[in-house]
Formats: structure tokens, C-alpha cells, sequence
């Protein structure tokens, strides 16, 4: 059976508000990163949410392990509670996005490095095209 879900988490990280979004389908784990700037209100998160949802970049699906929890109101309560008051993130969401991070990293590199050796080969064929140019008498 096919389930979904996700979690939202805003905290304060450094000089701006940030909230990392969670989504778990079929015992995946894949994160988001968002940075909102100032506090944001709670209707600010539901707006970003039902408007921006689409076009977050999560990162790649990560194996993890689901845990069973009761349907037990109460229980659904303390651990809401115990999860406002605990600061940061889960480890393995943290993991998640230094992996996400480090992928981007290498692809921005890479890209980077065509830039170079595309500039390189273009200053060498119009210094090439010069040279042609003044063994022709121009």
C-alpha cells in the first residue's frame, strides 16, 4: 500500500527562519530547505505551503526505517508538544541535506569547469583566427 506523508519544521537557525520540509513515501525519506527571512505567521506557512509546494526541490530518497505510532490522542499531543520544544532537526533529515548539499556542490563544480574549458577553447580559436588574420597581411 502506498502512503505518504510530511512534515513541516520551522526554526530559528542563525538570523532568519527556516523550515525544513519532510516527505516519507513507501519508507523514503526526502528533504527541503526553506528559508523564510522573518518570523513567519502560521497563515504565512499555510499560504507558502498550498502556493510553493510544487516547485520545492527535494532531495533524493533516502532508505528509512517507519516507525509505528498509537492513534492514541494524548499520545498524538505529548509528542507534538515534545517535538516544538525539541530545537533543530532529525539526524537523519540534517543527513539528508548535507548529501543533497554535497551533490549540488559537485554539480556546480562540474558545471563551473565546462564554463572554464568553453572560454579557454573560445580565447584559443580567436587568437588562432588573429594569427591567420596577420600571416594573410590584414
Amino acid at each position: 500500500m502506498d502512503k505518504t506523508s510530511g512534515t513541516l519544521t520551522v526554526f530559528f537557525e542563525g538570523p532568519f527562519w527556516v523550515g525544513v520540509f519532510e516527505r516519507l513515501s513507501d519508507g523514503k525519506l526526502s528533504v527541503c530547505k526553506v528559508t523564510f527571512g522573518a518570523e513567519p505567521k502560521d497563515y504565512e506557512v499555510w499560504d507558502f505551503i498550498l502556493q510553493h509546494y510544487h516547485q520545492l526541490k527535494f532531495s533524493p530518497a533516502v532508505e528509512t526505517e517507519i516507525k509505528k505510532t498509537a492513534d492514541n490522542p494524548k499520545r498524538r499531543q505529548r509528542n507534538a508538544r515534545k517535538q516544538l520544544q525539541s530545537s533543530g532537526i532529525g539526524t537523519k533529515s540534517q543527513q539528508v541535506l548535507q548529501m543533497h548539499r554535497e551533490e549540488m556542490k559537485i554539480e556546480r563544480r562540474q558545471i563551473s569547469k565546462e564554463q572554464r574549458e568553453a572560454e579557454k577553447q573560445r580565447q584559443f580559436e580567436l587568437k588562432q583566427q588573429k594569427r591567420k588574420e596577420k600571416r594573410r597581411g590584414h
